[in-house]
């Protein structure tokens, strides 16, 4: 079994219950096991980064930073969900009005439970030098939801050691119950050991309190986490603001290292998001599941805060090491929600699986994303015989209107049409074959586009209904659309080709 995530893990999520004298295993749900947030991400709505994660009371909870100004950067909120779909906001968990010395600049929470308590370390202030008042602070409640409250009243790292910004702290509670935290920023990283009250710092063996585990390429967001005896540190590397934030890791037989860098675990797909890093992970418990839970900037964002958390599945090779994280496309709205989602026209709302939109003359959906060669599917389901609805591609120029971008349209008829065509602010029809369309029932429709290859498919996969090619756009935004017809879409899912 794999080894519990930062000591977050509930030992009653692991444990067995004794009823009437024999050991039975908890009730639980079917473990969470995904690809990735199928139902979107972003999986939450709103501006955050710095995600660190817990499971408490077989509830996952993510911890953000609230991604604005510093000095609007007063509080810090928390989701929680039972199944790592449904999402529920716990606005201000903690505020720098439960922390006399904290002003701005509240960032990475890391959350960790102990003792009966709830303990949430956060850093404040961004402090530049000794001088100044802030650092590490921890917080601690009695609920995972807070409120929080300054444990003791003052930073518990204030200082710059081995050159280490006290900030972007994480927690990690070893097999042995000894706890650690690793932190640092401007390129250095130290661990400390916890002692069991969780507010103070321990020693080493040698007599020192803290230990510079820098490793090559490190800029900032230490993570530990430990699976099959083996401690892997994770960290960010590059600016922070720019697109090339990613993470990378280590490995190492000790708590304390030494850490070699192996190589980059997350870095940005010009396709999906930019800036993706600051990560923590999560281990389903009982299982070898693993997600990474991350922040990354829409591709259309410059501003700088413009900062939305996500995860995606982590896998292991035989040898330990991580492969590389693929960021993932989908959206089967079991959430009930189309976070990520940008509309054009016509009137959308998101259920339990289902995406519905009214009729309209051309109003579309458009995820943030920018696929040049891909394989588009999603469920289509046209409610009338009038007009069509289906997929938009290589989309750019979108706005509300019939034709109002530039891009092409795969859709299905309930007059018994597979078409193709393209829009540059009028429309053009590339081909059009018959095909029985119901209205009211769901089709399966893809879009392969490679180059100038186009194929689009209709429930069987294997042959499609459409072949053509075409030079007119080359990459853009995927989405869907309608033309004079009511429709349903689901499980939209996009991947590279």
């Amino acid at each position: 079994m794999a080894a519990p995530r930062r000591g977050k893990i509930l030992a009653a999520a692991l444990a067995v219950l004794l009823i009437g004298g024999v050991a039975t295993a908890p009730p639980s749900e079917a473990a969470p096991d995904y690809s990735t947030a199928e139902a979107g991400n972003p999986f939450v709505d709103g501006w955050y980064a710095d995600p660190d994660v817990a499971v408490y009371n077989n509830t996952y909870w993510v911890f953000p930073t609230s991604s604005r100004p510093y000095e609007e950067q007063t509080y810090l909120d928390a989701f929680s969900s039972p199944d790592l779909i449904n999402w529920t906001k716990h606005p201000n968990v903690l505020t720098t009005a439960n922390v006399s010395w904290a002003h701005k600049a509240v960032w990475a929470p890391a959350p960790v439970q102990r003792n009966g308590k709830y303990y949430l370390y956060f850093a404040a202030n961004d402090i530049q030098s000794n001088s100044e008042l802030g650092g590490i602070g921890v917080a601690v409640a009695d609920r995972p939801e807070g409120p929080y409250t300054d444990a003791i009243g003052r930073p518990l790292i204030s200082q710059f050691v081995n050159g280490a910004q006290p900030i972007d702290q994480d927690v990690f509670i070893d097999s042995d119950g000894q706890a650690y935290m690793y932190y640092g920023g401007w390129r250095h990283a130290n661990v400390v050991k916890l002692n069991t009250d969780m507010t103070s710092l321990g020693r080493f063996d040698d007599g020192t309190t803290y230990k510079e585990i820098t490793p090559s390429n490190y800029t900032e967001g230490a993570q530990m986490l430990k699976r099959n005896g083996k401690y892997y540190l994770m960290w960010s590397e590059d600016y922070w603001g720019g697109p090339n934030y990613s993470v990378s890791y280590a490995m190492s037989d000790s708590p304390t290292g030494p850490f070699t860098r192996i190589g980059k675990v997350l870095s940005q797909d010009p396709a999906v998001a930019r800036g993706s890093g600051h990560n923590s992970v999560l281990n389903i418990p009982g299982t070898d599941i693993w997600y990474i839970v991350y922040h990354r900037r829409p591709l259309s964002r410059t501003d700088i805060n413009h900062r939305q958390i996500s995860y995606d599945r982590m896998y292991f090779n035989a040898d330990g090491t991580i492969q590389p994280v693929t960021m993932k496309v989908k959206d089967n709205f079991q959430d009930r929600n189309a976070v990520g989602w940008t509309t054009y026209g016509g009137s959308w709302s998101a259920s339990s699986s289902r995406y519905d939109t009214s009729a309209s003359f051309g109003g579309k959906a458009l995820l943030d994303t920018n696929f040049s060669n891909f394989v588009h599917d999603a469920e289509v389901t046209t409610k009338s015989a009038n007009g069509d609805s289906g997929i938009v591609f290589r989309v750019s120029q979108p706005a509300t209107g019939t034709d109002s971008y530039r891009g092409y349209y795969a859709g299905i008829s309930g007059s018994g049409r597979v078409l193709l065509g393209k829009a540059d602010n009028n429309w053009t029809q590339l081909a059009s074959v018959p095909m029985i369309i119901r209205p009211g029932t769901s089709y399966r429709l893809r879009v392969e586009a490679v180059g100038s290859s186009i194929k689009v498919y209709v429930d069987d996969m294997s042959t499609p209904k459409i072949v053509t090619s075409d030079t007119s756009f080359t990459s853009g935004a995927n989405g869907v659309r309608v033309f004079n017809t009511a429709a349903t879409f689901d499980n939209v899912s996009i991947t590279h080709r």
